[in-house]
């Protein structure tokens, strides 16, 4: 089994899902903030996702990790390296709680796990697949520096394909 890193920046802890994570992803999944992502979700859909972000580290050596305020403990949402059958490559996402927005958590989060890609699992490219109508995650993408590819896979065929190098 691969072992799940825990990953540190000056504010944030990202660390293994844990089953009390379940109350605020399901939340999350369930209402209209998830519309993005082909949501809102049922019970058993979201129920399978947060499943899903937790054994893709068993089966891929990738998966979700929850971000976490490390002064207090408050989890913020999740940031994940997906793969596998849905996913045509490996790609790069994130999931913010309200209460975490605007205040660049989920750049700290996302540069924090790119680079853990980058170092440890050896991986030079990844890809963000985003609705076009999610503004805030391509302006997001753009600011960690990926860039459109138009050539890209995609799971879904209208999705927007951010492509992050090193």
């Amino acid at each position: 089994m691969t072992v799940i890193p825990t990953l540190k920046t000056p504010r944030l802890t990202l660390r293994p899902m844990r089953a009390e994570d379940w109350t605020g992803y399901h939340r999350v999944m369930t209402s209209d903030r998830s519309i993005y992502m082909g949501g809102p979700f049922s019970l058993a859909g979201a129920w399978g996702m947060f499943c899903s972000d937790h054994a893709q580290w068993s089966l891929f050596g990738c998966g979700g990790l929850m971000i976490e305020n490390t002064a207090d403990g408050e989890c913020l949402g999740q940031v994940g390296i997906n793969s596998g059958p849905l996913f045509p490559e490996w790609e790069l996402g994130w999931l913010l709680y309200p209460e975490a927005e605007g205040r660049g958590v989920a750049y700290e989060a996302a540069t924090a796990l790119r680079t853990w890609c980058r170092d440890v699992r050896h991986l030079t490219t990844l890809v963000s697949y985003i609705d076009p109508e999610n503004a805030r995650s391509a302006r997001l993408a753009e600011r960690l520096g990926a860039t459109l590819d138009a050539n890209a896979q995609r799971p879904d065929p209208s999705d927007l394909v951010y492509r992050h190098y090193g």
